[in-house]
């Protein structure tokens, strides 16, 4: 396990793009709070997260490369293309999977999925790689969540390849939107201005 900060990994970032693409498992910075992720299109590093969090078949969300992706690999209505455009943000779209090679069968046992684009310089690398990012909550699931690397406990530490530091983090959990059917339904509304759709 490798602990790097922002400016390490901005130096380094061919590097960590190459060890993300060879399906390296990373606890990282997103807009929220901390998240443990891998390359989402990778079945044996999506079933180790699964393992490190004890969580057997609730869906993962993943972080898109840019909207593009979205667009090719989900079914868009016309409410979820006015979201699409609010992105980057604390938000987190649920869509259904039209092309359900876009990730591994371990990120969803439905043909939905969840989708963001954190507003977070981290995204920006993920961009680069050009693939799905896992990401969830770095905790044994029904934990609470972390704010800070030191909260991190070595069952968690001990089994993944890098730790990106970048402070506290303890924000709102994003907003979820359910836009699998013609309404959008928001499941929890976080008090970003950002996502009010009647903006």
């Amino acid at each position: 396990m490798r602990i790097m900060n922002k400016k390490q990994v901005l130096q380094n970032e061919k590097f960590v793009v190459n060890e993300i693409l060879t399906g390296k498992i990373f606890i990282y910075p997103t807009d929220t709070i901390y998240g443990i992720g891998c390359d989402a299109t990778n079945n044996e590093s999506v079933k180790r997260i699964r393992e490190i969090k004890q969580r057997e078949s609730k869906p993962f969300s993943v972080i898109a490369p840019n909207k593009q992706w979205i667009k090719d690999n989900c079914v868009i209505s016309q409410i979820a293309e006015q979201w699409i455009k609010k992105l980057p943000g604390p938000c987190t779209l649920i869509l259904k999977l039209k092309n359900k090679s876009a990730v591994s069968e371990a990120v969803t046992p439905t043909d939905t999925i969840g989708v963001r684009i954190p507003d977070n310089w981290f995204s920006e690398i993920i961009k680069k790689t050009g693939i799905p990012f896992i990401t969830t909550s770095v905790n044994i699931s029904g934990e609470p969540h972390i704010a800070k690397i030191e909260e991190l406990e070595d069952k968690i530490k001990n089994q993944v390849d890098y730790i990106i530091e970048d402070g506290v983090l303890n924000n709102p959990p994003s907003t979820i939107i359910d836009l699998t059917s013609k309404e959008e339904i928001v499941i929890n509304r976080q008090p970003f201005n950002k996502f009010n759709t009647k903006d």
